[in-house]
């Protein structure tokens, strides 16, 4: 193969044999410089579009839980301040109202400081577990969850408590109330087995007379029951 292009550059382009020596040591290089950008831009280009469809998945994620973008005027240079702009906005900015913590999914959560995608994902299975939280601090029964995290979580989120879901305490069998955040599937085992021998539960308190029932296990799980 070199020999043929030694012999096409003298034959045809009127190279002498030292100069088609030097031209075929050359070639590689001027190949790879040509290559090389080329193989850059399609790398860019690919990275930027996976980069755009996750800041786009945020905006959207951010947009749905109450993300606010309000225009601005501004004025051009020389322009009086004072004088109101006649012309449409140039600029916009975003206003972070606070979010509806209830509407705000595992994205939307990592805009606040110290939760990660990790974290959002714990946090999200737990609320939707629960079917509605009635105070902030259940947040603290998130595995890894602080306090500090806690309350800056709802410096960013508005906090409406209410529950949407509640168990079926009379109704449900011991694979559906374990799959509850704060029933056990032990304690769900043991909840039916009573139910079964002592009839239907009349009230939160009537767990009280199973002994390995606390009385704060009780408090926590009393709103989400239905009899």
């Amino acid at each position: 193969m070199k020999n043929k292009l030694l012999f096409w550059l003298k034959t045809y382009l009127g190279f002498s044999k030292r100069e088609s020596q030097g031209f075929v040591l050359v070639l590689p290089i001027l190949i790879a410089l040509y290559t090389i950008p080329k193989i850059y831009d399609n790398y860019i280009l690919h990275s930027s579009e996976a980069d755009y469809l996750v800041y786009q998945g945020t905006v959207d994620s951010l947009l749905k839980a109450g993300f606010v973008i309000s225009p601005i005027k501004t004025t051009e240079p020389g322009q009086d301040s004072s004088r109101k702009s006649t012309s449409s906005p140039r600029l916009r900015t975003a206003t972070l109202n606070k979010l509806d913590f209830n509407e705000a999914d595992s994205i939307v959560l990592q805009i606040v400081p110290g939760i990660g995608q990790t974290m959002a994902g714990r946090i999200v299975k737990f609320r939707e577990g629960l079917g509605g939280m009635w105070e902030k601090e259940q947040l603290l029964d998130v595995f890894g969850m602080s306090p500090e995290v806690m309350e800056r979580v709802f410096d960013y989120f508005e906090f409406s408590p209410g529950i949407y879901r509640k168990v079926a305490i009379n109704e449900w069998d011991a694979s559906t109330l374990a799959n509850h955040p704060y029933i056990t599937y032990g304690a769900a085992k043991v909840i039916v087995a009573y139910r079964t021998q002592h009839g239907p539960y009349q009230q939160a308190e009537d767990l009280m007379k199973v002994k390995i029932f606390t009385e704060d296990w009780v408090e926590k799980v009393k709103p989400y029951l239905e009899f």
